[in-house]
């Protein structure tokens, strides 16, 4: 894929969610969805850009095993940032899997985001 000049594939530190209470309202009043690698916890957040937050437990191992999960969890979202739906904050926890490649998360989360973004829109067809 090459990057068209109008768009840019840093990831900047306004696009990171870093506090615990943001992670936290990701997980409390989000919605999620999942699958064998990847699951997502979605939240509006008013921004006209979308965030990325990455929790990865000690279940997945050593420090340099996590980081590593981070680092591709990271770098799938930077490359996607362009398809991915704007203004939601994303929580993203990898399943416990050692054979999860950077292309492996990329596709789940091409999946996962377009699923919870029609799970927030509004039915269009539902009579009020």
């Amino acid at each position: 894929m090459n990057p068209s000049p109008q768009h840019e594939f840093r990831l900047t530190q306004a696009q990171r969610i870093r506090t615990t209470r943001e992670f936290q309202q990701c997980y409390d009043s989000g919605l999620r969805a999942g699958d064998n690698h990847l699951l997502v916890f979605v939240l509006p957040n008013g921004l006209e850009h979308s965030r990325v937050g990455v929790s990865v437990s000690k279940k997945h191992g050593n420090a340099v095993k996590r980081n590593r999960k981070k680092r591709l969890l990271r770098e799938a979202f930077r490359l996607l940032q362009h398809e991915l739906p704007s203004g939601v904050d994303f929580v993203l926890v990898p399943r416990q899997r050692s054979d999860s490649a950077l292309a492996d998360y990329r596709a789940s989360l091409i999946r996962l985001a377009a699923k919870l973004q029609r799970r927030m829109q509004p039915d269009s067809g539902a009579a009020s």
